[in-house]
């Protein structure tokens, strides 16, 4: 090949454009010679050549017109929440000394469902508390108090003693400790139920240890409330039966007035600022004033040097941004080795699974555009971001307003981490809740449990109890339950038959086969009825409704009562006969059905304090059921209840 001349006169050449020329190379690709690429990933360090080029792929030696924070002063105000207002009930001074969802959840304690006490755990519990407390201080008093507060052995032979003489377990437990110990929620109710009663009533306790007792009285009551979290009768709780979920509000002072933020669907178990919408609506809580007490002292007036009130805390803050990090997170240099711990590459996300999708990008790909300005709030606090004056390494000032902003229904506006507002048109809501909310809870198993079922066959709603609460304090199996109460009864029916206390005709048919007008359904099966809303004649809502209990040889049906709480809703009321019936909304009971438990949850607060307290769940049920109840069926008559008509 012949050699190609020497250039003599390169400005020439390139004028002429004889030679080609690259200048810029955009990428590097390989020639794989082999199918395993294990030397390849290991990137093993040639020279400091190579080094550089890998470098230059990776992008390291790119720049923009941008420059990393350096200082930050940010204009923010915040307030914090005084108000709270449990479903409709009053309003009354919120309190960061309980977790949020003590406050909200907490039921009372079920010590007796209709006539029957139950509970029997906590009564004993309560009785060998307070002997303790009289026997470490007075002396040896304990068969005054048992005489007086005894727990009551049930009769097996009535009626009335149903719910516990039917379960064995139950029977056992109350007849082992009837007339032994002492009921210690029967002496907890004297005393409250009437501020002038005393604890030494009726009791051969000296004059001269009267004073003594009644302190011991008040630890004995401090020392229930601190056991267990419920609310007065006066407060009143969140939980409204109609809708099965939590219901109630909280407000915080601002320079304009009050910001109100309710909460109407809350049963997951999980409080947190996403169950809160603004309400713009609702211009303030209204705390109502207790009556005057002429013989109480007169209010402080706070001085008028003290410090600011809640809600005026508008100030500018400075700072110095730090470059946000995790543990695992992927370096943005080639050259900075990793751990093991996160396999980013097995990621494998959704295409609905946003959160995934939003860290990937933010780890891989954006990880050096986000910087973290610590703001440190209280808790119950409102954080209310106005704007921030950023000054990056090039001396450049640049202010930055809060995203989000703009009307709140607009599909198009980008928010993270912010409350909706409730209505159409209206402004957007930018500012950041943290509500006094505990990291975990503890949950005991349900104390009681009802599955809310739809019947197509039968054109019915139905609340099957599936876990009823005992007189011991145990539960159990609503079925089982619901059999073993109807075997009693029956018992009763056949004892009554035998000594003649009714007198029941034999049941004889002339045919094989009978009329009969319904059938019965098992005792944990409560039917809730379609009826129309009240002067509407178009929405319907589920009555609660009653199943006669039909006993072979008797005339009577008496209805069938529900033994759970949550089904129980104003069967207990005693001076409203109007609020006994019970309505639950159509809409809350879809095809899918719904189930709804009661268990005590137990938590940790601020310096170790345990709160415990009774609460409610919601969550999805298993589908459609069928009760089997059949109306104006023929069924066969058994061979001994028949009689021979023409030979047969």
């Amino acid at each position: 090949m012949a050699e190609l001349p020497p250039i003599q006169n390169m400005q020439a050449v390139l004028a002429q454009r004889t030679l080609p020329s690259i200048t810029m190379w955009n990428r590097l690709e390989a020639r794989p010679r082999r199918a395993d690429f294990d030397r390849a990933l290991k990137a093993d360090v040639r020279d400091a050549l190579w080094m550089l080029c890998k470098q230059w792929q990776m992008g390291e030696f790119l720049g923009d017109d941008a420059g990393s924070p350096i200082f930050a002063k940010v204009h923010m105000g915040s307030t914090r929440l005084t108000k709270y207002q449990p479903n409709d009930h009053p309003a009354r001074p919120f309190s960061d000394t309980v977790p949020m969802e003590a406050q909200v959840e907490s039921r009372p304690l079920p010590f007796a469902i209709g006539e029957q006490d139950i509970s029997l755990n906590l009564r004993l519990m309560m009785g060998r508390h307070w002997l303790k407390l009289v026997n470490q201080t007075i002396g040896n008093f304990d068969a005054d108090y048992i005489q007086q507060y005894s727990i009551a052995e049930p009769d097996p032979t009535t009626p009335a003693a149903a719910q516990t003489c039917a379960h064995p377990e139950a029977w056992q437990q109350v007849t082992a400790v009837a007339g032994r110990m002492m009921d210690g929620y029967a002496f907890y109710r004297y005393l409250v139920e009437d501020t002038t009663r005393h604890a030494y009533d009726n009791t051969s306790i000296p004059a001269s240890r009267h004073g003594d007792v009644d302190a011991l009285a008040q630890r004995f009551r401090d020392w229930f409330g601190r056991q267990f979290y419920q609310p007065s009768a006066v407060q009143g709780d969140a939980w409204k039966p109609s809708q099965l979920e939590y219901q109630f509000a909280c407000s915080a002072p601002t320079p304009d007035g009050e910001k109100v933020y309710t909460a109407e669907e809350y049963y997951q178990g999980r409080l947190d600022w996403y169950n809160l919408d603004v309400d713009p609506n609702r211009k303030e809580l209204t705390i109502p004033t207790p009556p005057l007490d002429p013989e109480a002292p007169a209010p402080e007036i706070p001085s008028e040097e003290g410090p600011d009130p809640i809600g005026s805390a508008e100030t500018p803050l400075s700072f110095i941004p730090v470059q946000i990090s995790y543990d695992g997170m992927p370096n943005t240099r080639w050259w900075a080795f990793e751990d093991r711990k996160t396999n980013f590459g097995d990621i494998n996300p959704k295409t609905r699974d946003l959160s995934k999708l939003l860290f990937m990008e933010f780890g891989l790909v954006y990880a050096n555009d986000w910087f973290l300005i610590s703001y440190p709030l209280p808790a119950g606090s409102i954080a209310s971001v106005k704007g921030m004056a950023v000054t990056n390494v090039f001396g450049e000032r640049i202010w930055v307003q809060p995203a989000g902003r703009g009307q709140d229904d607009d599909w198009q506006r980008w928010s993270m981490f912010t409350i909706s507002t409730r209505g159409q048109n209206a402004e957007a809501d930018t500012s950041l809740l943290v509500l006094p909310t505990v990291p975990k809870i503890q949950e005991g198993r349900p104390l009681e449990e009802i599955s809310l079922i739809r019947d197509e066959m039968a054109n019915m709603v139905w609340g099957i109890e599936t876990q009823i609460p005992l007189p011991s304090g145990d539960s159990k199996s609503g079925r089982e339950a619901g059999f073993e109460s109807y075997n009693y009864y029956k018992r009763l029916l056949e004892q009554d038959i035998e000594s003649g206390v009714v007198v029941s005709p034999p049941e004889i048919y002339n045919a094989p086969i009978r009329y009969q007008v319904m059938n019965r359904v098992p005792e944990n099966w409560i039917p809730f009825i379609p009826v129309h809303v009240e002067n509407d004649r178009r929405q319907i809502q589920l009555q609660r409704a009653s199943m006669p209990r039909i006993l072979p040889g008797s005339t009577e049906r008496p209805k069938v009562k529900p033994r759970t709480v949550l089904l129980r809703e104003g069967l207990d009321n005693q001076t409203d006969p109007d609020k006994k019936r019970y309505f639950l909304h159509e809409e809350e009971v879809p095809r899918s059905g719904v189930s709804v438990s009661q268990s005590y949850q137990r938590t940790r607060w601020y310096g170790g304090q345990v709160f415990t307290w009774l609460g409610v769940r919601k969550q999805t049920g298993r589908g459609e059921g069928s009760s089997g109840l059949v109306f104006d069926s023929l069924v066969s008559v058994p061979t001994n209840q028949r009689t021979n008509v023409d030979g047969q």
